[in-house]
């Protein structure tokens, strides 16, 4: 009998926002294996008696460090132990956690997945962005705007994108937020179509500028936003303005 890995979800950046279940398994975890974007608080309710591991990517190092987070799990879950594998917003939304439980179904290891809230949902609420609104909206998409490096090609169509969705949202986009406006600006998207910037989303540090598909790469040079950022185009944009409910 082996242990048990949970890939579990840590939410977007504010640490109130983590599930129930992921605080009980949390507590009880004998192994953590963590993210470069759980907070700080989460990471300080990891038990002392817990062995915890620091498993974040850096950019441009996209399989290191992802085989050596996969040994790790294999390694402590044959050691029947409780592993907590945790992962910033949700597990299996750009998150890697598909291919994980893949890994652990191969080597023959219980598992269990907890959602958590994506950073493109709560970043966009903490800003006053309804990515979803019966007059401007009726669908939205989550898009990364990296993609797999190995990949001989991309495979996001962005022209077909610009009028196929009334909300796109881009995760890990940032540095190709130009060529990404310059590709939807080809298939046909308004140029004068609203994009809100949101860094450091849900966090106290959470800052946010807006723009058009034609103006808003310049605007983030200028305003020096960075990573983790999230990019948001649509008319929901706008209602910011409106309904934006938290203070700065």
């Amino acid at each position: 009998m082996t242990g048990k890995v949970f890939l579990v979800g840590a939410g977007p950046g504010d640490p109130g926002l983590i599930t129930l279940r992921a605080v009980e398994l949390i507590k009880k975890a004998d192994v953590v294996l963590y993210d470069r974007l759980v907070s700080k608080k989460i990471i300080s309710m990891i038990p002392k008696k817990a062995k915890s591991f620091y498993v974040g990517r850096e950019v441009g190092d996209d399989y290191k460090h992802q085989d050596n987070t996969n040994d790790l799990m294999v390694k402590y879950a044959k050691t029947k132990r409780r592993i907590v594998r945790l992962k910033g917003g949700d597990p299996i939304i750009f998150g890697r956690g598909g291919e994980e439980a893949e890994y652990l179904k191969k080597h023959k290891i219980q598992f269990e997945i907890v959602p958590g809230i994506t950073s493109g949902i709560g970043s966009a609420t903490y800003a006053g962005i309804p990515l979803t609104h019966r007059k401007f909206a009726s669908s939205v998409v989550f898009v990364t705007g990296h993609e797999d490096s190995e990949k001989k090609k991309e495979d996001v169509r962005w022209k077909k994108l610009a009028k196929s969705a009334d909300t796109i949202v881009v995760m890990m986009g940032l540095s190709r937020i130009g060529i990404i406006c310059k590709q939807l600006s080809s298939g046909g998207m308004d140029k004068k179509t609203p994009v809100a910037v949101i860094q450091d989303g849900t966090t106290s540090k959470q800052k946010m500028i807006t723009g058009t598909i034609s103006n808003i790469a310049q605007k983030v040079k200028q305003s020096k936003i960075r990573p983790p950022s999230i990019i948001i185009i649509g008319k929901v944009v706008s209602l910011s303005k409106t309904i934006g409910w938290r203070k700065k």
